[in-house]
């Protein structure tokens, strides 16, 4: 059962200005940040070629995505991704950098709808009810804590239509409503009936190392991770069991000296038994695409 007082911090809801992240927003936005322009000036409509609703969304995103601090300042990720020099995928080409960003949304927690869709619902259903889900958030990030007296009813609902437009494809609609950044993934889909579902099916394209470079940032400095402790990594990536086994097999073969999968008397845990820098195994990712 989920403990329903985990969230201490505040809950953040809103910001999008009701737009899903399209998939040149970032780049666009890192362009912008990089010549020197601020979102709150009056000419960054101008600048950045969007309403002001737009230019709000952008920023939200950049933000939420991990790749903008809170004092204006692009982050060290932003400029690895997106550098015009030698950014690795200025433009996100590569599968594995959508894959990157849809950790960082859910890990950052500045859009708190994400943690609390993929990890603390999933856990108890792979069928998503909006209603439901809705309900869910509500007593997860308010019932029993001092946030309780901020809860909108629109505003919770207006992120959970955004999460879904974030994540479904749109194929009948007009290629700007179905050119979402992370619609690639195919994480979540709509079924017949208007509800949706995670979809584990995409598991396949996860490269082995994203899913180590989420666990390095995850759990610093550990030399040995428990199997049951990497299932919330998993419940964002929408990972059997058996697929998580599997990955971990692939990061044994790429590591062999490094990584050893320990399965002694029922327990399961993964063993880091030499340092390994994050950033080494993004570099990695990105020298073998």
């Amino acid at each position: 059962m989920t403990n329903k007082n985990q969230y201490r911090k505040k809950p953040v809801f809103s910001g999008h200005e009701s737009f899903a992240c399209k998939s040149h927003w970032l780049k666009r936005g890192y362009d912008f940040v990089l010549a020197g322009h601020s979102f709150n000036n009056e000419d960054a409509v101008v600048h950045l070629g969007v309403g002001k609703n737009m230019v709000n969304s952008i920023k939200y995103w950049m933000r939420a995505f991990g790749l903008l601090k809170a004092e204006g300042e692009l982050t060290s990720l932003a400029h690895k991704l997106m550098s015009n020099e030698n950014g690795d995928d200025p433009f996100f080409e590569d599968t594995g950098s959508l894959w990157l960003l849809h950790f960082n949304l859910i890990n950052e927690d500045y859009a708190t709808v994400y943690k609390s869709t993929f990890i603390d619902y999933h856990k108890q259903r792979n069928l998503i009810d909006g209603i439901k889900l809705q309900n869910f958030i509500k007593h997860l990030c308010f019932d029993g804590t001092s946030y309780k007296n901020l809860y909108n009813e629109n505003t919770v609902k207006r992120d959970i239509g955004v999460l879904f437009h974030n994540y479904c494809s749109h194929s009948n609609g007009s290629i700007e409503e179905s050119n979402m950044l992370l619609a690639p993934l195919n994480l979540i889909q709509e079924t017949e009936d208007g509800m949706y579902i995670f979809n584990y099916d995409t598991r396949n394209s996860i490269p082995a190392n994203i899913f180590l470079y989420a666990l390095l940032v995850q759990f610093p400095d550990s030399k040995s991770i428990s199997f049951e402790a990497m299932k919330d990594l998993a419940l964002m990536f929408c990972l059997t069991n058996n697929d998580l086994l599997s990955i971990i097999k692939q990061l044994c073969v790429s590591y062999p000296t490094q990584i050893v999968f320990s399965d002694v008397a029922g327990i399961k845990e993964l063993q880091i038994r030499e340092n390994l820098s994050k950033d080494t195994i993004l570099n990695n990712h990105y020298l073998t695409e």
